[in-house]
């Protein structure tokens, strides 16, 4: 398999870190967005949208969206990140279509403004942070009674939200304000061997 994806990216590195758990063997390929390494010829070829992560998978389909790409691993693998439980199933995908819909718009957005592109507080639209705390807001009041996002079982719902939530400070978001979110960050990165990264920071 190939992983098409920009090491700064949360929504590309969730899906390296799903497959290193799963032991998905795969060959990183660096892809420079903001460079315009998704607009060639031979990556529309592989993802029209022009979007990073996308991957071609070692029978040479390809398969693009975060989510997407991590579910059908986690399938192919038969692996108890996607609960068998139906119901807790479905509380999974709630996570993950929420996770698209109101958590990365806001923090991830907020985050690549500030942390990449350098503007200032006061040049980014006040709305963002204000969406990205309500967005925390809602992790912690699920966080407050059970270890993880699905229950307390650890899911790709974990993974795909500790993508962003982890370096929200570079977004400006203080964890220390959602002390469920901070101690859930630690658990989810020590399940997926990684340094913290607000300790690095």
């Amino acid at each position: 398999m190939r992983i098409y994806g920009n090491a700064g990216s949360g929504n590309c590195l969730k899906v390296k870190w799903c497959a290193d758990l799963l032991g998905v063997p795969y060959e990183w390929i660096e892809t420079d967005n903001f460079a315009g390494a998704t607009r060639t010829d031979d990556f529309l070829a592989i993802n029209p949208a022009a979007q990073v992560p996308a991957v071609v998978l070692a029978d040479g389909r390809t398969l693009a969206q975060s989510n997407a790409i991590m579910l059908h691993l986690a399938e192919v693998a038969k692996s108890p990140l996607i609960p068998s439980d139906l119901y807790q199933r479905a509380r999974m995908y709630e996570w993950l279509f929420w996770e698209q819909y109101s958590h990365e718009p806001a923090i991830a957005v907020r985050r690549a403004l500030r942390h990449f592109l350098r503007k200032g507080d006061d040049e980014i639209d006040p709305e963002l942070w204000h969406k990205g705390r309500r967005a925390l807001g809602r992790m912690e009041l699920q966080l407050i009674g059970s270890d993880f996002l699905a229950g307390d079982a650890f899911t790709l719902a974990d993974i795909a939200l500790v993508a962003y939530t982890r370096v929200a400070h570079e977004g400006g978001f203080d964890l220390s304000d959602f002390p469920a979110v901070h101690a859930w960050v630690h658990r989810v990165e020590h399940e997926l061997g990684l340094e913290p990264a607000m300790e690095a920071a």
